[in-house]
């Protein structure tokens, strides 16, 4: 695979089914001022900016929900900055008792058992519906989170949030806890679904190391490319 096409000034990025990788130098005071402090604003500003166009969208998928069956909007908890757990907000892209329905699929074909033990993702997950399905590619089921961002539960730019019981798979997630978890990130504009749930761990812990308004932005820029490809599942 291509690199970055996008090459800020100390990014180093690269795109390769084997490593993904997006690294960029250590900061130092000024990295722990915008960690504190500016990321919290840039996160306001962006969703305040972002929210008269998404909120239309929203309501579209919705009432698409709706029709296709059911309640539109899904809860789920995760597990935040320093392990608080909170309810994440999505559109609803799964058919009712979707998380009982899992260990039955699972139970019954041990290729997709494998799939689930190493990416924590379906490739062609019977449980999403049609709408859903379209959702998921486009990254739309995804918008109500900007309701998390502004509780201040979630950060635009973050460690993906993870499930309680995905925390095993994490091993020490020290690193991973010290920031708010982000709708996009770095495992989003690389590896995303066909990465191993263990290398996107670490990846997402990486994040910490390299945390900077660029890095920010730079990855809010990659994040519109990889939805308009619609590579979501």
């Amino acid at each position: 695979m291509p690199s970055f096409a996008l090459r800020p000034a100390n990014i180093n990025a690269s795109l390769s089914p084997a490593a993904p990788v997006v690294s960029m130098p250590l900061g130092d005071q000024a990295t722990a001022v915008y960690g504190n402090v500016g990321k919290r604003v840039l996160d306001i500003v962006l969703v305040l900016l972002i929210l008269p166009l998404a909120l239309p969208v929203i309501v579209i998928c919705a009432l698409a929900l709706w029709v296709e069956g059911g309640f539109p909007f899904y809860r789920q908890d995760r597990l935040g900055q320093h392990g608080r757990r909170f309810s994440i907000l999505k559109l609803r892209t799964m058919v009712r008792d979707a998380d009982a329905l899992l260990e039955q699929y699972l139970d019954a074909c041990p290729k997709l058992r494998r799939e689930w033990d190493e990416t924590q993702k379906l490739k062609q997950d019977p449980r999403i519906t049609p709408v859903g399905r379209f959702l998921r590619a486009s990254s739309l089921d995804e918008l109500p989170q900007l309701w998390n961002v502004l509780k201040g539960d979630m950060s635009l730019v973050g460690p993906r949030p993870m499930m309680p019981d995905q925390l095993p798979l994490y091993g020490d997630a020290r690193a991973y806890f010290a920031l708010k978890p982000g709708i996009t990130g770095v495992w989003q504009v690389s590896a995303r679904n066909e990465s191993h749930f263990s290398y996107r761990a670490q990846i997402d812990a990486r994040y910490g190391q390299q945390l900077s308004m660029r890095t920010d932005l730079f990855l809010m820029l990659r994040t519109v490319g990889v939805v308009l490809r619609g590579t979501g599942y």
